[in-house]
């Protein structure tokens, strides 16, 4: 069946190719992403897969793509992401996750009617910003998952690791106008708020642990400078190692914020901008068999890096707090390119890019063979699941 996979994905290179151009040169925005959703379920659905086109409360361009075996056995996630960046396109390489996603799990089709189980394919938009796998876990899509897989594009092959949780804040302070030289004492100043805000949060980052990130930035500041500003915002990004530890500093964040109302006299409004994202907790034995995969494929151990603790936040992690998850990193670039750049973005358009989805497309798929066909590696991934959420 191994040999049946490969066999399968080499000689079906060329859609997958033509799949990744066409959502790579046709950038869209998240919850913009109608022809990159329209190339993907057009594939899963000649493959064969059940496409739900529409889910309840969901964005316009989620999907959700299955292919039952109808026989008993794991039930398999794979995530499809196909935003791209505002300016700059597929920046992020999310052309080649999302066709990479939908080539594993049409790969592990064909043999699981030999297996048992089911495959599931998600379409998962606006990873960029309003994340829609958050919504999707809430909604518990995810729950009857024995394990949701996707790789990333970068210029390394990284092991899954972690995230940090973050909250998306945003505060909105109303004063009142007044003439900033002949009558200022009439004015209640809304960018004072604003400064009393970031003043106190510059002192907070002394007294709190090393994991935690506090970074915003001031979107509105007032109209004139002989005016008094009546309305002034900020928003910040609050990140942490965990939900845990993230939902008691997002909390003095809210009171420094009530503290420059008091202070000031303006009006505030508390918004999250974005989706909350949880912490990436990756499922170390179902990590281990993708990367056992990689190196049944050629790829040597010494090039396969441990992750040192994310900086960064993901969607993913609020699925890995529902189901059993990793988020690996594959290899599309031997030149070190930073993500969100327009030289990564001609990476994930190059031949080599594609190679490298193919290398991450072969093993997600024989990751999911390993699962369909052996029961205790199912238990095994499920039983440190249910360990690592006792714990916390």
């Amino acid at each position: 069946m191994k040999e049946e996979i490969l066999r399968y994905l080499d000689s079906s290179k060329g859609l997958f190719y033509d799949t990744s151009q066409f959502i790579g040169t046709n950038p869209e925005l998240g919850n913009e992403e109608h022809k990159a959703k329209q190339a993907l379920t057009g594939l899963l659905e000649e493959a064969g897969f059940h496409v739900k086109h529409t889910l309840p409360g969901q964005p316009e361009t989620a999907f959700e793509a299955v292919f039952h075996s109808h026989r008993s056995g794991p039930s398999l996630g794979f995530m499809c992401e196909y935003d791209a960046l505002p300016g700059i396109g597929h920046a992020c390489g999310h052309n080649l996750i999302g066709t990479q996603s939908a080539a594993a799990a049409m790969a592990l089709a064909q043999v699981i009617e030999n297996t048992g189980g089911t495959i599931y394919v998600y379409g998962t938009p606006a990873e960029e910003t309003n994340g829609a796998k958050v919504t999707m876990a809430e909604a518990g899509m995810f729950d009857h998952l024995d394990a949701a897989m996707m790789a990333h594009p970068s210029s390394d092959y990284v092991k899954s690791g972690t995230s940090l949780a973050m909250d998306a804040l945003e505060f909105s302070y109303y004063g009142r106008p007044a003439h900033a030289a002949a009558a200022p004492e009439e004015g209640i100043n809304a960018l004072d708020a604003v400064l009393q805000l970031f003043h106190s949060l510059n002192a907070m980052r002394q007294h709190v642990t090393d994991d935690v990130r506090i970074h915003g930035i001031i979107p509105n500041g007032g109209e004139a400078a002989n005016i008094v500003p009546e309305f002034a915002s900020a928003q910040f990004y609050v990140r942490a190692a965990t939900r845990s530890t993230l939902n008691p500093v997002s909390e003095r964040v809210k009171k420094a914020a009530r503290a420059a109302s008091l202070a000031t006299g303006a009006k505030l409004e508390i918004n999250n901008y974005e989706f909350p994202y949880d912490d990436m907790q990756t499922n170390e034995t179902l990590s281990g068999l993708f990367t056992k995969q990689l190196q049944e494929l050629g790829i040597k151990p010494d090039v396969i890096f441990e992750e040192d603790n994310g900086s960064g936040s993901l969607d993913m992690g609020n699925v890995s707090q529902r189901c059993p998850a990793i988020h690996p990193y594959v290899q599309i670039t031997s030149r070190p390119l930073t993500p969100h750049t327009e030289e990564f973005r001609d990476a994930a358009l190059s031949r080599e890019g594609f190679n490298g989805m193919m290398i991450g497309a072969k093993a997600l798929a024989l990751t999911g063979l390993e699962l369909l066909t052996r029961e205790q590696l199912v238990q095994d991934v499920r039983q440190e699941f249910r360990q690592t959420f006792s714990i916390r």
